[in-house]
């Protein structure tokens, strides 16, 4: 199966971008949110929250595997 990169949206705590970047390396959500937090104070914050708002836009957001069928008949 291909990898895509696509927001989490389970393991989200705004949109899931970050979550979703995380899922797409295999690693840790708590990485990317501290790395992402580090870039908002040494930059500003409007290049990374414009960041985080384009990707929000342009990244899909993850189907959901784990759909339950209810049987009718």
């Amino acid at each position: 199966m291909k990898k895509r990169l696509e927001r989490e949206t389970e393991k989200k705590v705004v949109a899931g971008v970050l979550a979703g970047l995380a899922d797409y390396f295999n690693q840790d959500p708590v990485l990317f949110r501290l790395f992402a937090i580090i870039f908002l104070i040494l930059t500003g914050v409007f290049p990374g929250l414009l960041f985080y708002i384009v990707a929000w836009i342009i990244m899909p957001s993850k189907r959901s595997t784990n759909v339950d069928y209810e049987v009718v008949g």
